[in-house]
């Protein structure tokens, strides 16, 4: 992986997530990353890897379907299925500086993993 560019530091992001790599997640935030979603906020490595591991132990898979990159930042469209229910369409946009994700931002219709919940 080239660590400095951003796309392949998302695609990483995902392949950690799949494979639920915890250690190899927590290698690409910076100390300061801050996570918003529709369910949490997080700021700091630790709190961001912890929700992270949190939503691995329940993820059965995660599809890209689209990645847009723009500079340092990088959107990506996907389908995330959970033990509980699949959400669909998740929207992520992460912002990356000198190989570190420093911001990630979700969106994504909760209703589902709430009534299931």
């Amino acid at each position: 992986m080239n660590t400095k560019d951003p796309k392949a530091v998302i695609d990483t992001y995902f392949e950690a997530w799949r494979n639920k790599d915890y250690d190899l997640y927590r290698s690409i935030l910076a100390d300061d990353v801050v996570f918003d979603g529709p369910l949490a906020h997080e700021e700091g490595s630790v709190a961001v890897a912890k929700a992270f591991e949190g939503l691995g132990s329940i993820t059965t898979d995660v599809v890209v379907d689209k990645m847009f990159v723009d500079g340092a930042d990088v959107t990506s469209w996907f389908t995330l299925s959970t033990k509980p229910a699949t959400l669909s369409p998740v929207v992520n946009w992460s912002h990356v500086e000198n190989g570190k994700i420093t911001k990630i931002q979700v969106t994504f219709d909760p209703r589902p993993l709430l009534e299931a919940g």
